[in-house]
């Protein structure tokens, strides 16, 4: 191995920082808010949600239209039977955290390598009316979440993202887009 020479090209804050820029190319006031995101995806969704309802009530810690980016790996407890991976749970999560939420909010949870879990889709890509559309469908949040099946929830409502693999990994993506009406 003494002449083997390693060269990183990208990584998940070059990922994080390239999001930001485009996002304020767009108009949204962008913030990374970390580029190493861990612990439990759950727990990660929930301060994701969080934040987009700070901007929607006080226009804080950014200005609306505001475009919040994270990146990093969570994990799952895994409980149930069902099929997902940690981006569709973050993005299931989300969906019913933002329910019905003024204004709108659209939240994508993604693999930079084009997969999540033992699935085809990357992760999801879920707004305020994603709950809704399940609701329409009989589709219960809690149930497919207890039963860690985010993927077909997410199926049933249009929500998966689906890109087919990039031959790249450089962790997970999470971009909150936020906007008044």
């Amino acid at each position: 191995f003494e002449k083997v020479t390693n060269v990183i090209v990208a990584d998940n804050r070059m990922a994080c920082l390239a999001a930001r820029s485009k996002a304020e190319e767009l108009g949204y006031a962008a913030l990374v808010l970390a580029c190493g995101i861990g612990g439990d995806t759950t727990e990660a969704a929930l301060v994701h949600t969080s934040i987009a309802r700070e901007i929607l009530a006080s226009d804080y810690p950014v200005c609306a239209p505001a475009c919040i980016i994270s990146g990093g790996e969570t994990t799952v407890v895994v409980k149930g039977w069902g099929k997902g991976g940690r981006n569709q749970e973050f993005a299931l999560v989300c969906a019913r955290e933002i329910d019905q939420l003024p204004g709108k909010v659209v939240i994508l949870s993604g693999g930079t390598d084009g997969t999540d879990g033992p699935t085809d889709a990357a992760g999801g890509l879920v707004d305020n009316l994603s709950a809704g559309r399940g609701r329409d469908k009989r589709l219960a949040i809690e149930a497919y979440l207890a039963d860690n099946d985010a993927y077909h929830y997410l199926e049933a409502t249009g929500d998966l993202l689906i890109t087919g693999p990039t031959r790249t990994n450089v962790m997970d993506l999470h971009i909150v887009l936020v906007e008044k009406m």
